[in-house]
């Protein structure tokens, strides 16, 4: 008679959390406003407001907006404020800054949005390797917000996590 395998992890109170899997769905567009001011340096209010008039806006639908200048313009905020206006009924969100800016500010929602008590008194894994890009930042404010619940935390998978703390006993 052979011995069962048993899989320990999925018998365990042993609690997994992957922020992929909160990773949401929609494009993510990095808008150049470059090629809006003159010679890609000065901003020049009417032909501004008149590229924003002009622009297709709705190809943005459900889109995540990253606005930046690629060049070493000084542009006013009002700028961007004008062009977030625009986009506020088409993209899901819109930010100054990287593709990176906007996945941290993403995720910086949903986690303080998730939902924790479901780990209270638990070992927790932050799930470490992802196929989307989770910021690293998102890590920080997920074993912030995990700390005060978890009974521990680790960082991995369970087969190889590392331990990032634990709480003592009182």
């Amino acid at each position: 008679m052979a011995d069962e395998i048993v899989n320990r992890v999925a018998n365990s109170k042993l609690k997994v959390i992957d922020l992929e899997d909160y990773y949401p769905t929609g494009r993510r567009v990095l808008f150049d406003i470059k090629d809006w001011l003159l010679e890609g340096l000065v901003l020049r209010e009417k032909d501004f407001r008149q590229h924003v008039a002009e622009h297709d806006w709705s190809q943005y639908q459900d889109c995540y907006v990253a606005l930046y200048c690629s060049t070493d313009a000084i542009v006013p905020d009002w700028a961007y404020m004008l062009i977030t206006i625009q986009l506020q009924d088409y993209a899901k969100l819109s930010v100054i800054g990287t593709l990176e800016n906007l996945e941290s500010i993403i995720y910086t929602d949903i986690i303080s949005n998730l939902e924790v008590s479901g780990f209270k008194d638990l070992p927790v894994i932050v799930k470490g390797c992802s196929n989307k890009p989770v910021p690293s930042n998102a890590l920080i404010l997920l074993s912030q917000k995990l700390k005060p619940v978890a009974k521990s935390i680790m960082f991995g998978e369970a087969c190889s996590s590392v331990p990032l703390y634990k709480r003592k006993k009182m």
